[in-house]
């Protein structure tokens, strides 16, 4: 690709010479309505094929065109609500990438007002980028704080990360992906980062970012650094976490926020045990329900709860981590949110009744799951591991981790990393099968979801009762919103061997999503 100069011309639509355009959409062809989805989480394509009007046609030829001004033009003369629906789907798509290209233009024009580089002081009152982030922050109306991340972005992109720029200004990539591509690798660029590793880092994340959302190629690029500068990564870490802290701070209506800044680890240890309190509470409340619905193995009901330490998600707790602020369907009206806060305070309240205890030394539980490869475990590499539910950590942290942790076997496909299976020393089929899918899937299976397999349901992508079978193939991680959207939805699920699978929508658009690299984020 080349820079993002070459790329943008105002008032024209013709491709840059190394730029080529997608190709043109005929309406008469079968299977014509298939295209490429730049920039989004997953690949659509639309499974019906009838004739289209000539509106319809029109906006799928837009969409493969390269963006531009007359594109733009031509987009929005279109009234997307005289559309089909699924046609309205590729009219959005469309008009995504056409912001794409005008905030590649936008990158340039906030390095034309701010300068390539930081300014200087001119004495001890101002600052760095005084005047610029200001004449910024007010022709924007942003906060000045605002304008000074802006300005920070578009100086990486423009200045550093020509194919990052490139991507954008062709609507490969949305603005979110090549923001979050920036803001990671800034610090290792002022750092002096080696040119093949700042080419290595674009190359990854544009990849990543096909199927991606921006917070799992943030992960991505993150990994990478960590791969090809793992010294500077250790050193990086060991310098944030000088900052680690709690905070308090007074609010509104007689409540106080409590902020706490502290080591990944450290961190995902703290929410597992608010998580194993709220789950052993509604345990113990309704006596573990039956995971709601259809298909559990102990029951014949499929939509069961995996377990994490003997402890079964009820149908009263909403398994979806990003989705706590949904109601739960107990008895006390009380929301997933509410009983994390209240169950942080019955463990500091229960810690302040036990001072007078001796206390034991501090131990990982073994809720918190870090994976490393072996040559790294044994100190004879430094690859980051890959702490669960937050990404790369450095290989020396990944170690102190699994030296006080139990180990668990698991064998990868060499070429893509994708887990093939699980070992175990004792034989449990169901178990283990459950514990395999946990560790292939690690999130939801939902294009773009994260929350926790753990904390997740087990579902037949081919229903029980239509003689869909109990295995790797058919069964797949979705937490429990994602689950009954199928379910009930009218989204269809094709499941493979390898964890990957395919979405239908209700509207016809198919999004697959891919299998998991177990030493990758997710």
């Amino acid at each position: 690709m080349q820079n993002v100069e070459n790329v943008i011309e105002f008032g024209s639509v013709s491709a840059p010479a190394n730029v080529s355009a997608l190709p043109v959409v005929s309406a008469n062809t079968p299977g014509s309505s298939r295209f490429r989805n730049f920039g989004k989480s997953a690949m659509v394509e639309d499974v019906h094929t009838p004739v289209l009007d000539a509106e319809s046609a029109r906006v799928l030829e837009l969409l493969a065109m390269t963006p531009g001004i007359e594109v733009l033009g031509a987009l929005i003369a279109i009234d997307p609500f005289t559309l089909s629906r699924p046609c309205r789907i590729d009219y959005l798509s469309a008009l995504e990438r056409q912001t794409s290209w005008l905030q590649a233009a936008m990158q340039r024009a906030i390095v034309a007002v701010a300068g390539d580089e930081p300014s200087k002081a001119d004495d001890m009152w101002s600052g760095v980028d005084d005047a610029e982030r200001e004449e910024v922050a007010s022709a924007l109306r942003l906060s000045g704080s605002t304008a000074q991340i802006r300005i920070d972005v578009a100086r990486t992109l423009v200045n550093h990360l020509p194919d990052v720029c490139a991507a954008l200004s062709t609507g490969e990539i949305s603005p979110a992906h090549a923001t979050v591509i920036a803001r990671e690798s800034a610090s290792a660029i002022r750092d002096g980062l080696s040119e093949f590793a700042i080419y290595q880092i674009q190359e990854r994340a544009l990849a990543y970012a096909e199927f991606h959302t921006p917070a799992q190629v943030a992960q991505k690029v993150r990994t990478t650094l960590a791969q090809f500068a793992p010294e500077e990564f250790e050193v990086i870490v060991a310098k944030a976490r000088d900052t680690r802290r709690v905070s308090c701070y007074k609010e509104a209506d007689g409540m106080s926020t409590i902020v706490a800044i502290l080591p990944a680890e450290d961190a995902q240890m703290v929410m597992s045990a608010i998580e194993k309190f709220v789950l052993r509470g509604s345990a113990s409340t309704c006596g573990g329900g039956d995971g709601g619905g259809e298909n559990n193995f102990s029951t014949g009901k499929e939509g069961f709860a995996t377990k994490n330490d003997g402890l079964a998600a009820s149908d009263n707790v909403s398994n979806d981590a990003n989705h706590g602020a949904l109601k739960s369907s107990g008895n006390d009206g009380r929301s997933m949110d509410m009983k994390r806060a209240d169950a942080m305070t019955a463990i500091a309240t229960w810690a302040l009744a036990q001072s007078g205890d001796v206390v034991a030394p501090h131990r990982r539980p073994i809720t918190v799951n870090v994976t490393v490869d072996l040559p790294t475990l044994m100190g004879l590499a430094e690859n980051p591991g890959q702490l669960s539910g937050y990404g790369a950590i450095p290989a020396s942290v990944a170690r102190s981790l699994a030296s006080n942790g139990k180990w668990r076997r698991f064998i990868t496909d060499p070429t893509t990393g994708a887990l093939l299976d699980y070992g175990r020393e004792s034989y449990e089929p169901p178990q283990a099968l459950v514990d395999f899918l946990i560790a292939r899937d690690r999130t939801c299976r939902f294009p773009g979801c994260r929350a926790p397999a753990r904390l997740s349901d087990l579902d037949h992508a081919q229903s029980w009762e239509s003689g869909g079978e109990t295995s790797a193939q058919n069964l797949g991680s979705l937490c429990r919103r994602h689950h009954r959207m199928k379910t009930h939805g009218g989204w269809k699920l094709e499941s493979n061997s390898d964890g990957s699978c395919i979405w239908t929508s209700p509207e016809g658009k198919i999004y697959t999503v891919p299998s998991r690299d177990i030493l990758e984020a997710v």
